[in-house]
């Protein structure tokens, strides 16, 4: 892919939904060259759905649940044919029996070590908590691990005031700089509610994955 070809996301395509590592599509932009992927990961409450749901402009792409941890398989979105766009498990939802946890966190394991095409990894986190999570801090200790760009997307920030939302994405950027012990970090507050946010997203997302 050239640094010129953004991707418009005007056309995102439900592939299937799988958890093998031999169901995963392959597709290719030309032969031996495969669609460059990004992941989107998160909570099971943080909006994972939703923000797929207004990047792409298709309500029914995916299925947005009031009952955390609705998605349990990879699925896979085919993005303007040049780019797949891979909703993984959300994670830290207690109702979900051991062995069904167990199963999600090796494949999901899998996907993340041995998907070569995986350019860049969005991980959704809630501008509400806080605090993160210990498996947002897993994820995020997996990334730096492994060398994956990481794009850190704090969601909901339309449930704030203008103050709250301001001091909320400082104190989120200075731990997110802390913990990826750089100046260099790309993170975005984002609202379901805020068509600027959805540019924003897209245009990052043509840069980090062309870079």
């Amino acid at each position: 892919m050239t640094k010129n070809n953004s991707i418009l996301f005007s056309q995102a395509n439900f592939l299937g939904s799988c958890l093998e590592k031999t169901q995963f599509p392959k597709l290719y932009l030309q032969r031996g060259v495969p669609y460059p992927e990004i992941a989107i990961i998160g909570r099971s409450n943080a909006g994972k759905s939703s923000v797929i749901q207004h990047l792409t402009q298709k309500k029914n792409l995916v299925h947005i649940s009031a009952t955390p941890g609705k998605t349990q398989t990879i699925n896979f979105f085919n993005i303007d044919d040049k780019l797949l766009l891979v909703d993984l498990p959300g994670y830290g939802f207690a109702k979900i029996p051991k062995e069904l946890k167990k199963s999600w966190g090796e494949r999901l394991t899998q996907y993340l070590e041995d998907r070569e095409q995986l350019r860049l990894l969005i991980l959704v986190l809630d501008i509400r908590r806080e605090d993160l999570s210990e498996e947002d801090l897993q994820m995020i200790a997996w990334a730096k691990f492994y060398e994956k760009k990481i794009l850190f997307l704090s969601s909901k920030s339309d449930k704030l005031t203008s103050s709250e939302k301001t001091r909320a994405e400082n104190k989120r950027t200075q731990t997110l700089k802390n913990l990826m012990q750089t100046e260099d970090l790309c993170h975005l507050s984002y609202s379901i509610k805020d068509n600027p946010c959805r540019l924003s997203l897209k245009n990052h997302i043509s840069h980090m994955i062309t870079l």
